[in-house]
């Protein structure tokens, strides 16, 4: 029989902020930093789990608020779990359900115990609480376990920063006390604090004191901008332990990964890839191209001559516009599936220039590239 590798994380090498590793789990080693894709109903929108592989993609993400609800926390572990149930082979990271809680706004109610909310469903009443978020990860049986916390609303006054963060930090405590240990499987605690370098410092410590697998930077790009969110990246990753592995969860757009890595950031999760890719956004190594736009009509070209997706190998923009013109289900799988091929080479091309110990030319590189703008339309050139 096959040991299952200890849950681990192990630094190779930095450049600069910028941080090269492995992470092991019990479903296979994810080489970091790493993008995770958004399964939140426990599918990646419009794609199958193969072609999700197929992109590079190492280990996604599901919703613990959205799978309690439906199918049901029990539903899936009789089913063996979301991995299983789906058909994916590598790790998964679930989230805790606190941000999605906590966006209900009026349908819920928080205590010291935890939120009482009702379905956005059908209006039925549920609570949850750390003791019951680790459970029903558990029962998702996810690789990697999010503490519950409360996502701090922006903008908000430093004390009810400080006091949403103190009580993450209680529902953290909870939350590893609950959580039961298994060889291969781990659970993150979440930083909170806002954009206050203070109350940031203080989450860590909390955290650290409690002792996790790995940390995750929780309550930014919530509507603080780019600027403030690299601020407190730059406050707060240095104080994080070096020798686990750090997450900053809903971020984002390419810029952002590339920033967030520079600031020492390992793993990453947005809806962002699928969700334009749904709306005719593309994103391509010379920025975001919208495949509605009429000059891409009779444009005979690849989306990125460089990308080796299916949406970009085997067909032109011209047949993408004409995909979404005509509200076609086929436009949002390929143009899903090359967001999230671009996404996934990013990450490549960033581990091998922190390996080659070149991230900052990387970096300069990325910038200028994207500042070119979209290729000129056909007949311009």
């Amino acid at each position: 029989m096959t040991s299952v590798p200890e849950f681990g994380f192990h630094l190779q090498t930095t450049d600069g902020m910028a941080r090269r590793g492995q992470l092991k789990t019990a479903w296979g080693v994810v080489e970091t930093p790493v993008f995770m894709p958004v399964g939140t109903a426990a599918t990646v929108k419009g794609m199958m789990p193969d072609s999700v592989a197929a992109t590079g993609a190492q280990i996604i993400l599901a919703n613990t608020y959205h799978l309690m609800l439906r199918p049901g926390a029990d539903r899936v572990s009789r089913l063996g779990g979301v991995r299983k149930m789906m058909g994916w082979h590598g790790p998964l990271l679930t989230d805790s359900g606190g941000f999605q809680v906590m966006s209900l706004g009026p349908l819920r109610q928080l205590t010291e115990d935890g939120v009482t909310f009702k379905s956005h469903l059908d209006g039925s009443k549920h609570h949850l609480t750390p003791e019951r978020s680790t459970e029903i990860q558990h029962l998702l049986d996810a690789t990697i376990t999010m503490a519950f916390d409360e996502c701090t609303p922006f903008p908000a006054t430093k004390p009810v920063a400080a006091e949403s963060m103190a009580l993450s930090m209680r529902w953290a405590k909870r939350s590893r006390a609950a959580f039961r240990p298994r060889p291969g499987y781990g659970q993150f605690g979440i930083v909170q604090g806002s954009v206050f370098a203070d109350l940031r410092a203080e989450s860590v410590a909390a955290l650290t004191d409690i002792g996790f697998e790995g940390y995750a930077v929780g309550g930014l790009a919530v509507g603080e901008g780019q600027q403030a969110m690299f601020e407190t990246l730059e406050v707060t990753t240095p104080l994080m332990p070096a020798d686990k592995p750090r997450y900053l969860m809903g971020v984002g757009k390419p810029a952002d990964l590339v920033g967030g890595v520079a600031r020492g950031i390992d793993m990453f999760d947005c809806v962002l890839p699928t969700r334009s890719g749904r709306t005719g956004q593309g994103f391509t190594r010379r920025g975001p191209v919208n495949l509605k736009n009429a000059r891409h009509a009779e444009d005979p070209r690849p989306l990125d001559a460089d990308c080796r997706c299916p949406a970009c190998s085997h067909y032109s923009r011209a047949y993408l516009h004409h995909l979404f013109k005509a509200e076609e289900v086929l436009s949002l799988m390929l143009l899903s599936w090359h967001n999230i091929q671009y996404y996934q080479d990013l990450m490549a091309a960033m581990r091998a220039a922190i390996s080659a110990g070149r991230f900052a030319a990387f970096e300069a590189d990325f910038h200028a590239q994207q500042a070119r703008g979209d290729i000129d339309p056909i007949g311009t050139g």
